[in-house]
């Protein structure tokens, strides 16, 4: 009996520290958090492109934003997580994302779409600094070898707080406001008035997140983080030289900014574009079409924990791979099935997306060491697939029609398909290995 006990406490420890799971359950708050301000960000294209009178590629400026800040932001999350720790990290980007929720309050009374493009951008960089800083965290707070089932636990509160977020859009933003039709037969002043009382409903929720990000904010400054000594342990003889270097020669890193580039692509994508999907192509109603979305984040969410019991099954390369196909064949259903069929299609995608995120990270990061907190911020950097591709997926949208605009994710859920292959077919080097050979490559 005393062995039995003993070896169950060693599984739990090797997948949360005994002394780090409060830390553990702050840090899935912070994953909570910022799922519900990045999914309400895909409400505000719709949103905008109606209050503004916009096409749609104006309207997705509002993903440029958001993801070019986490491009432009992870590089510096990165020195704060070398120089400061995680911690830190954690706190600057809930302190920044904070204030960014708090801009929304002038941008609304300003009246001006580039105001709010800025509230979205100082939001975005904080959480950009967040997730640079808590997605390694998490990794660390255990065992390698549980390394990537750990993010996925920790990732699969992301969809609860994205259903959160699309929620607030579904029931406080969309069904107030004023329909295209009666502003088409509004004289300025009405315009002025309708506008400033759809924004009004725009700011509220922000305001909630920010109020959120602070508590959280609160909670984690209070408490003492220590990662596990066995951390450090695994990177003592990697050389301290060029680590852009090193993570360069790593193809499995290399390969897999390039997979997580094309996997936030195509969610963002996929999830940006439903309404405008539901309403263009299968003609829902606008209050109806907010459903469709949280729909799309409900199976995302259940997805994600299915998905975790299976990495305990199934390789995480495998999976990743089956289900990469399986978001192709949906983007397929989207593009040729003009009808309800099309946007189950649209919606089912959310399956294969629910996988990715966490497991290309866990793959791409294993056996980096001390290399992961600047091997974090690449892979966040490669977020910038959400500013990038829903600009194209719109440009396609606006020249031959909304569902053939669902090519630009099939294509990019192809390539992260091809990562998982080659994921499959490749020998991982050994962490020595990879200091030899990034040490050789310096000093040439």
């Amino acid at each position: 009996m005393a062995g039995v006990a003993e070896n169950s406490s060693t599984s739990s420890e090797r997948f949360v520290a005994r002394d780090l799971r409060i830390p553990f359950i702050l840090l899935v708050l912070c994953f909570t958090a910022w799922g519900a301000a990045a999914n309400l960000t895909d409400i505000l294209v719709g949103v905008f492109r109606g209050i503004f009178d916009m096409s749609n590629f104006q309207a997705s400026l509002v993903q440029f934003a958001y993801y070019g800040a986490y491009f432009l932001l992870a590089l510096p999350a990165g020195f704060i997580n070398k120089q400061y720790g995680y911690k830190t990290g954690v706190l600057v980007g809930l302190g920044l994302a904070a204030a960014g929720g708090l801009m929304f309050l002038p941008a609304s009374q300003l009246l001006v779409y580039e105001m709010f493009l800025l509230a979205l951008f100082a939001l975005a960089a904080g959480l950009s600094i967040l997730e640079t800083s808590a997605n390694p965290f998490v990794i660390a707070m255990g065992k390698e070898s549980t390394a990537t089932q750990r993010l996925n636990l920790a990732q699969s509160f992301n969809p609860i707080g994205a259903n959160i977020g699309v929620l607030m859009g579904a029931v406080f933003i969309l069904p107030a406001l004023t329909p295209e039709a009666s502003r088409a037969i509004m004289s300025d002043s009405q315009l002025l008035a309708s506008q400033e009382a759809d924004l009004a409903l725009v700011l509220k929720p922000y305001l909630g997140i920010a109020l959120v990000l602070v508590v959280i904010w609160l909670l984690i400054f209070f408490r003492k983080f220590e990662l596990p000594q066995t951390a450090a342990a695994t990177v003592e003889d990697i050389p301290s030289g060029n680590v852009a270097g090193r993570l360069w020669r790593n193809r499995h890193y290399r390969y897999g900014v390039m997979a997580q580039f094309f996997n936030v692509a195509a969610q963002t994508c996929v999830w940006t574009f439903t309404i405008l999907y539901a309403q263009d192509v299968v003609g829902v109603s606008p209050e109806a079409s907010g459903w469709w979305l949280q729909a799309s984040l409900i199976i995302f969410l259940l997805s994600r924990f299915l998905m975790t019991w299976l990495l305990g099954i199934i390789r995480p390369s495998l999976l990743l791979l089956i289900m990469a196909l399986f978001g192709v064949v949906c983007c397929v259903i989207a593009i040729f099935s003009l009808n309800t069929l099309g946007l189950i299609g649209v919606v089912s995608a959310s399956a294969s997306l629910s996988l990715m995120f966490p497991t290309i990270y866990g793959l791409a990061l294993q056996g980096l060491g001390e290399d992961a907190k600047f091997g974090s911020a690449g892979l966040v950097m490669a977020i910038l697939g959400g500013a990038i591709m829903p600009m194209v997926h719109a440009a396609v949208m606006d020249e031959v029609g909304p569902a053939m605009g669902y090519v630009v994710p099939g294509v990019c859920l192809a390539l992260v398909g091809a990562y998982a292959l080659f994921d499959l077919r490749n020998t991982r080097p050994a962490i020595s290995d990879v200091a030899v050979s990034a040490s050789a490559g310096d000093m040439s």
